[in-house]
């Protein structure tokens, strides 16, 4: 009897929970987000596009990998709203935490070849952090790779200062020095940009210069990636940068410069395509490599700065990559964004 009780109780979770979650999303979610969500799928990928810029965004890049056809490139709106210039496919973008794949792949690379190891501790590299960041001799570079320090994220800071360009490393870092630890070490995942700007300082400090270098010459390079740059400044013309624009504020945010490694990277889609590929098909990482890299970080990421919001992700099911950039910030944007990109792969699977 228990076990038939059990049965009936799996199969009316079965049906309740996607009522519950449907519900959930009607109440909580904002109006623009449904509007998107009711709407009939469209037939195409641009057809998605073109609904997309109907509700609140201002421009739209989609880059799609599939096996057995040509990677292809969307977009729709606006690459430059106040003088009307459409939407480039191959234009640049900020493409915020998308970075920290990339620092992750170095430091894989790194371990492998033993100029890093993931046991040895935030203090053992940066021992001038010890006393100012809580547990740094706990902390191991694992840790922090995997989100699983405590320290705490200077973007959580209520002062931090969204949209300004700070001047150095040392400023991101001024936020989150001193502060508690928000748990102990390896205790729980909590993300924090804070880590990743520290991993950037390791690499800096280990290979004694600069680790944006090294990811040129090691990942960017070999890749043949040459629109992918680790900072705003190293872009020839600014005018090859997508505008950004956030919610209820006025200037174009393209020159807002965002220097803390694991959010300062600048690419177009294609280049951000190429390299996850590369990254999930091993043609990036040799075998011991590839393996580090699976013991310490993900395969896929979103990114967000101001006016800048993208997302990449490989479907290992339809071998497909696809990425996303939204020239918009604030306000519905970021839920709008995440069903566009759903529908997209809803899209692409119906025809794969």
């Amino acid at each position: 009897m228990q076990d038939i009780n059990k049965t009936r109780a799996v199969k009316i979770l079965r049906i309740v929970m996607p009522i519950v979650a449907v519900v959930s999303f009607v109440i909580f979610a904002p109006l623009a987000a449904i509007a998107v969500w009711v709407q009939p799928l469209p037939d195409t990928v641009q057809g998605q596009l073109d609904d997309a810029i109907e509700h609140d965004l201002d421009g739209i890049i989609v880059y799609v990998d599939q096996p057995g056809e040509a990677p292809a490139l969307y977009a729709a709106g606006w690459k430059n709203r106040a003088e009307q210039v459409p939407a480039d496919p191959q234009a640049l973008f900020k493409i915020g935490s998308i970075s920290k794949l990339y620092i992750a792949a170095a430091t894989a690379k790194l371990v492998s070849d033993r100029t890093l190891s993931l046991d040895d501790t935030l203090a053992d590299y940066l021992p001038e952090y010890e006393g100012r960041i809580e547990n740094a001799d706990e902390i191991t570079l694992r840790m922090m790779l995997q989100h699983r320090s405590g320290i705490p994220d200077f973007i959580d800071h209520p002062e931090y200062p969204w949209f300004e360009t700070l001047p150095d490393i040392s400023a991101y870092l001024a936020f989150a020095l001193d502060e508690p630890a928000v748990f102990e070490p390896d205790k729980r995942y909590r993300y924090s940009n804070t880590n990743y700007l520290l991993i950037g300082e390791i690499l800096d400090k280990v290979l004694g210069y600069s680790h944006h270098q090294y990811i040129h010459d090691e990942i960017l390079q070999p890749l043949g990636l040459t629109h992918t740059y680790s900072l705003l400044s190293q872009v020839d013309s600014i005018e090859a940068v997508s505008s950004g624009y956030h919610y209820e504020v006025e200037p174009d945010l393209k020159e807002l410069d965002h220097i803390a490694p694991g959010g300062s990277m600048i690419a177009t889609a294609e280049d951000v395509g190429i390299f996850l590929r590369a990254l999930n098909d091993g043609s990036l990482l040799n075998d011991e490599e590839q393996a580090i890299y699976s013991s310490i970080y993900e395969y896929e990421h979103t990114g967000w700065v101001p006016g800048y919001q993208s997302i990449v992700r490989y479907y290992q099911d339809t071998d497909t990559v696809v990425v996303q950039f939204v020239n918009s910030t604030g306000g519905d944007t970021e839920a709008v964004s995440n069903i566009v990109f759903n529908r997209i792969v809803r899209i692409l699977r119906r025809y794969s």
